[in-house]
């Protein structure tokens, strides 16, 4: 059997900030010469700012009413804007070398999300040139067509290695998102692979253990042939 070359860890459902600090852990290991690791992981209701946020504009609610709703707001290293977790949302922290590849990095996960929806029955999963993320075909909403996106993306690259990573709605709570504008696309709904099912008439039920084993399995194809090699230690005897 050929060898794997990351760790697969499943955190179950898990508070953001613990989940982060896990991040962090995981991430000073393989910047250290450890084995690269995607987490996965279901988060409690929360929002988080990427760099782009500039200061939670994109939040259409008070800072008083997610209190009262139990929803954090932290800020993050992520790149983009403002973007929500939540259960039945599938999200994969690929703790992986990067270097410089940061945009070859992102394609890789966009196909290992579009080969994980065209597995669970959503042929027309794709990326949408020009932003980060993986949508399906657009719909007509009350004479106005939005781009409908089922998964967002969010990296930061430290040490030469990615941290943070793409969430995937599967039977998400989409009511959440009108809570904010969500990574600051205002033509743009989110959408779930539940709601697809539903929209599309197509039998059986979605599953988040069901994306789970569709997005590990994608991730050991779409990374099969990936480049290794932590350029922090090229070159200084290290065979990673």
């Amino acid at each position: 059997m050929r060898d794997v070359p990351f760790d697969v860890l499943d955190l179950g459902v898990l508070p953001y900030r613990e989940a982060w600090d896990v991040q962090h852990d995981v991430h000073a290991r393989v910047a250290a010469g450890g084995r690269p690791t995607l987490l996965l992981v279901e988060h409690p209701p929360v929002l988080t700012l990427g760099r782009k946020a500039k200061e939670g504009t994109n939040i259409v609610v008070t800072r008083e009413y997610l209190a009262s709703q139990g929803i954090e707001v932290l800020e993050v290293e992520r790149g983009g804007d403002v973007t929500y977790h939540g259960p039945g949302q599938l999200v994969a922290y690929a703790i992986f070398p990067v270097g410089r590849r940061v945009q070859d990095f992102l394609r890789l996960l966009e196909r290992a999300v579009i080969e994980t929806l065209h597995d669970l029955g959503l042929p027309d999963a794709r990326p949408n040139p020009g932003y980060a993320g993986v949508y399906v075909d657009p719909r007509e909403v009350n004479g106005r067509e939005y781009e409908q996106k089922i998964a967002s993306f969010g990296v930061a690259v430290q040490r030469n290695v990615a941290l943070h990573g793409l969430a995937l709605n599967v039977t998400t709570n989409l009511g959440h998102f009108d809570l904010i504008v969500p990574c600051g696309l205002s033509g743009t709904q989110m959408t779930s692979v539940e709601r697809e099912y539903e929209l599309r008439g197509i039998g059986g039920k979605a599953s988040v253990d069901e994306a789970r084993a569709a997005l590990t399995r994608a991730f050991h194809t779409t990374f099969e042939n990936y480049d290794w090699t932590l350029p922090a230690l090229a070159g200084a005897g290290s065979e990673r």
